[in-house]
């Protein structure tokens, strides 16, 4: 059996790929979401509780069954929307409360979630450019200087 972990957070797919975004209450993850939804054809896999396993040493991600489909969106309520069952984590973006948080040349980095690096950044929601900013590092189209 594998290992499982519940997680508050947000997770969409774009391309196949898995982002998983996380943050304080209200820090605009569903937000953030929606946004790469609407414009940027991603689709949502979790909203609130992402549900974290590690199988063949890739972490998959999924809704709980009573939230799939479902996101919150600030001021109109609960949606529902088209889903994807799972998806393969590949990209973690922790959303930061304010944009002098975040580095301007920020060094790779990685989280280990049951024994697997996934590439992480920090990102602040609010930014027009946020849901941009997700996509180039999930490309990986980014150089980064020595």
């Amino acid at each position: 059996m594998s290992e499982t972990q519940l997680i508050h957070a947000t997770l969409i797919e774009y391309a196949k790929k898995g982002v998983l975004l996380r943050g304080k209450s209200n820090c605009g993850k569903s937000d953030l979401a929606l946004r790469l939804i609407m414009n940027k054809n991603a689709r949502l896999v979790a909203d609130d509780i992402v549900i974290l396993s590690n199988e063949n040493n890739q972490i998959i991600g999924k809704a709980p069954d009573n939230l799939r489909g479902l996101l919150e969106v600030r001021g109109i309520g609960i949606v529902k929307l088209p889903y994807v069952e799972q998806i393969t984590i590949n990209l973690i973006v922790d959303l930061v409360e304010n944009v002098s948080f975040i580095e301007r040349m920020p060094k790779d980095a990685q989280e280990n979630i049951f024994g697997v690096e996934i590439k992480k950044i920090d990102l602040y929601a609010k930014e027009n450019s946020a849901p941009d900013k997700v996509l180039l590092k999930l490309d990986g189209s980014i150089v980064q200087e020595k």
